[in-house]
């Protein structure tokens, strides 16, 4: 069914438009859109996208301790720091392998973490003690029972990895650069602070 409000092709061509928005012969208006309004939002939503997260970059570092250095040195200068952000980019993670894995040394490291709880253990339990004698008998008892069941544990998690990973480890995400970013209001405060920090060395 044909909507009878529906203005057709040839009314709308005819329609004369008023104000700011046109007006057909059905009496439908139809809004007009602001070029310039239009150019302006766009612009407004580029530069939001573009603008980087925390700011603006006033420092680039090759490591951490040099970007914090950085920083360190705008709050001593008295900057709101508070504007500040280290950005770590380009991020890895890095396991530098620390030894070799056998029975022993998981049953010996297993049974070393085992004793340090059981020794934590033991001097709770002689708070409650009504002499020396059952002081020291709570700490060692706490302390045997550690390390048995730490070793046991140590061996049964070296057992769990049937020889797929027979070395130890530690790991740690770093970042081949850190990029140093300020408020727009405060950059060129900051890079003129920075450019002191650099002619200092």
């Amino acid at each position: 069914m044909k909507d009878p409000l529906a203005p057709t092709l040839r009314e709308l061509r005819a329609g004369p438009c008023k104000g700011a928005g046109g007006t057909g012969r059905a009496g439908r208006s139809f809004p007009l859109v602001n070029d310039n309004e239009t150019v302006g939002r766009e612009t407004d939503m580029s530069a939001s996208v573009s603008m980087p997260l925390g700011g603006v970059q006033v420092g680039s570092y090759e490591n951490y301790q040099q970007a914090q250095r950085a920083v360190d040195f705008l709050s001593d200068q008295k900057f709101p720091v508070e504007n500040v952000t280290i950005i770590g980019s380009d991020l890895r993670m890095v396991e530098r392998v620390t030894g070799r894995l056998s029975w022993g040394r998981a049953i010996g490291a297993g049974a070393a973490s085992g004793a340090w709880f059981g020794l934590f253990v033991g001097l709770l339990l002689g708070i409650f003690a009504t002499d020396g004698a059952d002081w020291i008998g709570s700490v060692l008892t706490g302390l045997l029972i550690g390390l048995v069941f730490g070793a046991v544990f140590g061996a049964v998690g070296y057992a769990a990895s049937q020889g797929k990973r027979d070395f130890t480890s530690t790991s740690q995400v770093v970042a081949s650069r850190y990029d140093v970013l300020c408020a727009p209001q405060v950059a060129e405060q900051a890079r003129a602070e920075l450019a002191k920090l650099s002619l200092r060395g």
